[in-house]
């Protein structure tokens, strides 16, 4: 087997990021603008805010562990609230675009709009100048690393190329942002997330904690990085509540697991991989 061992602080054997994608509403306005006239939809993104971010970060408080949310700037405006909390709590705050748009290649002047307004709204909402950046729904342009260095990021987790991070190369053979990446088979959406106009099924949490652990398994053999990727209007509902805490004592039944934010895992394989 190739060996795909990270340099992980303290001799870990893998570094575990929970980290939360707080969309709010945006997640449905997105999709469809018309939404806007649909407070039944918007409701389901408002349950995020008003209940599933306090009992996320409960249950974080309860084990000890430190997160990662990559917060839209329209919902750190909209739930400041909220997003204040998180860093009170001493979680990350990362940047997760402007409203929740997807990416279109074809508009570069929309990508810089969603980059730079959201920048500026958790500037002032919240005073953070985010380290870490995530696509709405892993929509990327050629463009986006440019515009991560250009903001000066110290880590992108939008890709889904790899389970241990690596280092972008900019086109001039400068180094580029850190990429973190993530997998559709860890994210609560794909079986928790439900539509009117796009019904699927509502997986239990049985499906969920298989998948996941399943790849936690794994990852901590090859050891690398398990980056498990909620949504507070998804995993702040009741029974994953549950989910949520079982697996992060689940996790650590196993020696040698570090939980980190994004910006603690970029700095910490940078150190042991790279020199100068």
């Amino acid at each position: 087997m190739i060996d795909m061992r990270v340099n992980w602080p303290n001799k870990a054997r893998v570094a575990v990021m929970l980290t939360f994608d707080f969309d709010a509403e945006t997640l449905w306005l997105a999709r469809d603008p018309e939404n806007i006239r649909r407070p039944g939809i918007l409701s389901q993104g408002r349950y995020g805010a008003k209940v599933g971010v306090p009992m996320i970060l409960q249950t974080l408080r309860e084990e000890g562990v430190k997160a990662t949310f990559f917060v839209v700037g329209w919902t750190a405006e909209t739930h400041q609230d909220r997003a204040e909390m998180i860093l009170r709590e001493g979680h990350e705050i990362a940047h997760h675009s402007y409203s929740h748009s997807w990416i279109d290649p074809s508009f570069p002047d929309k990508e810089v709009e969603e980059m730079e307004k959201g920048l500026e709204a958790l500037k002032r909402c919240l005073g953070v100048v985010p380290k870490g950046y995530r696509s709405p729904a892993g929509e990327t342009s050629d463009n986006l690393i440019r515009l991560l260095q250009k903001h000066e990021f110290l880590y992108d987790s939008s890709l889904l190329d790899d389970i241990n991070p690596y280092r972008h190369v900019m086109p001039d053979g400068s180094r580029g942002p850190v990429e973190l990446p993530w997998h559709w088979s860890l994210d609560d959406a794909v079986y928790a997330l439900f539509s009117i106009k796009g019904p699927r099924p509502i997986f239990p949490n049985s499906h969920i904690r298989q998948v996941f652990q399943d790849e936690f398994r794994e990852i901590y053999r090859w050891g690398g990085l398990y980056n498990l990727v909620m949504h507070p209007q998804v995993s702040g509902r009741p029974s994953r509540i549950m989910l949520l805490r079982e697996m992060i004592q689940w996790i650590k039944t196993f020696p040698d697991v570090w939980f980190a934010t994004g910006t603690e895992v970029a700095e910490a394989w940078a150190a042991g991989h790279e020199k100068g």
